[in-house]
């Protein structure tokens, strides 16, 4: 089966590639760094609890 990589948009084939879906190892770590520097976001709210601690937390090390 033919695919089309998302970030080259070069063809590929789907059993044989070990990156899927994506063409390369570059296009893969392309795309990681795109959602690690926030280029790709996932629309929605903002979480209400922004210092990442859950509601119950009492902000005690234990």
């Amino acid at each position: 089966m033919k695919i089309i990589c998302p970030t080259c948009k070069n063809t590929t084939t789907w059993e044989e590639n070990p990156w899927r879906p994506f063409c390369s190892e570059r296009c893969k770590l392309i795309d990681l760094g795109k959602w690690a520097s926030e280029e790709y976001r996932i629309e929605g709210e903002k979480a209400k609890n922004s210092n990442n601690q859950s509601p119950n937390s009492n902000n005690q090390i234990k």
